[in-house]
């Protein structure tokens, strides 16, 4: 296998590593991550990524640290609409990012599994990946406080709850011969979001 990665071209060691253990993660599983295999799919010579993580710990970080940088890109948090647009515009945004997740990044959708899963048997892992998610529910609380959330920290964890179940039944789950279309998506997020916010999902038009 060979790392295809956008952001293999000019990458630095340290990122065409970390991007050859996504693949591999995805491809082969946890029990395919090794060192060797790492320098093998990434075409460097051998003892190359003992050089940048020189444990497995090491590699598993540098693996989470780079899956976060590129899943912010793919859910393009600086994209989504201002969050003075109300729940309906929340909703817009984050279809776009979850569609985007199910429909281009399927293969960083199941690293992502694989990580999280690893980092229930690693307690020094869990620490670590679960900083890596911070930046997003912080963003997202503002973003339900913006709506008119009263519950913020709550609603978080029933949209990431909702988003996540849905990204990993259609990628890794009973659903994954099928992928909703954005529409579908969207429309499952407003009917959430309206039952969250109540009449403020409503639209800035109601009385």
């Amino acid at each position: 296998m060979s790392v295809t990665s956008p952001s293999s071209t000019g990458a630095s060691r340290a990122d065409l590593v970390a991007d050859a253990a996504l693949a591999l993660l995805a491809e082969r599983g946890m029990r395919g991550l090794t060192h060797r295999a790492v320098d093998e799919a990434a075409g460097l010579p051998q003892g190359s990524t003992s050089n940048v993580a020189r444990t497995r710990q090491a590699l598993l970080e540098l693996a989470v640290r780079r899956h976060a940088e590129r899943e912010a890109r793919v859910l393009a948090l600086a994209e989504l609409p201002d969050p003075s647009g109300g729940p309906e515009a929340l909703a817009d945004g984050l279809a776009l990012a979850v569609h985007r997740s199910l429909t281009r990044n399927r293969a960083l959708l199941i690293a992502r599994y694989e990580l999280a899963l690893e980092a229930t048997r690693r307690p020094e892992l869990r620490a670590f990946y679960d900083r890596t998610g911070a930046v997003f529910k912080e963003q997202l609380g503002a973003m339900l406080t913006a709506a008119g959330s009263p519950d913020p920290a709550r609603h978080v964890l029933s949209l990431i709850a909702w988003a996540d179940g849905l990204m990993f039944s259609c990628a890794a789950g009973s659903f994954s011969s099928r992928t909703p279309d954005l529409e579908e998506i969207r429309t499952g997020l407003r009917e959430l979001l309206e039952g969250l916010l109540g009449e403020r999902a409503g639209g800035s038009d109601r009385g």
